[in-house]
């Protein structure tokens, strides 16, 4: 489902050097894995995601999801394949606030080609358990059902693969046992592949694969074995 080969990515800084990010030789999740992404803050999780998804343009390498080598693409392909293809949950929720909770997930629906079902939105929202919020804005609903509310955008599409950054970041230990079940509920029933990232170790424990990314990102792993000589 995801395959990744040769990646590399930097950023440009002020005195117009290049520092790498990201250099990863492999990393393949199949369809209906499920793998959680642990490293230090600053490691490139984010970046990696945001990679994988399209959302930031890779240097080099090859990025294939369900097949299709995303890298070859213009921006506005990306755009297509993220919307057909992938679900991101974004840590920060990323909801627009004036928008209701079924708004909010029928509008992640009108990016996908006929995906502009209003019943299945409705019916996303009450599996998530926010069948009595679908006309509540964000600011009416706690976070962590404004965290539901996310999850359910990213799922209402059916997509092939999941990123999920920190999802339970933002979110109290009340709830963020409920969010990881209902992630991974909804990815077994689908057989979707699913790439979360967390800082958590009571989460990653749960998880049969464990990728920790200063292991097969080479430019942080450099860096590191650098300064401990």
């Amino acid at each position: 489902m995801l395959e990744v080969h040769g990646l590399h990515k930097s950023f440009l800084l002020p005195d117009r050097t290049r520092m790498p990010v990201l250099e990863i030789s492999e990393l393949v999740v199949p369809a209906g894995e499920q793998a959680v992404l642990i490293g230090e803050s600053g490691c490139g999780k984010t970046t990696l995601l945001h990679c994988i998804a399209g959302i930031t343009a890779a240097d080099a390498g090859s990025i294939k999801i369900d097949g299709i080598e995303i890298t070859r693409l213009s921006e506005s392909g990306r755009d297509r394949v993220r919307a057909s293809k992938i679900g991101y949950v974004f840590q920060t929720f990323n909801l627009l606030a004036g928008f209701t909770a079924l708004e909010n997930v029928r509008l992640g629906m009108t990016f996908a080609s006929g995906a502009k079902d209003r019943q299945r939105a409705v019916a996303m929202l009450e599996r998530v358990g926010l069948g009595d919020r679908l006309h509540h804005k964000p600011s009416a609903l706690s976070v962590g059902q404004q965290q539901r509310v996310a999850v359910a955008r990213a799922l209402v599409n059916r997509p092939k693969l999941l990123l999920a950054d920190e999802p339970t970041a933002n979110v109290d230990p009340a709830n963020q046992q409920k969010i990881i079940d209902l992630i991974r509920e909804c990815c077994d029933e689908n057989r979707i592949a699913l790439l979360m990232v967390t800082h958590s170790m009571h989460v990653a424990e749960q998880f049969e694969r464990v990728i920790r990314l200063e292991e097969i990102n080479h430019a942080v792993r450099d860096v590191l074995l650098e300064s401990a000589e």
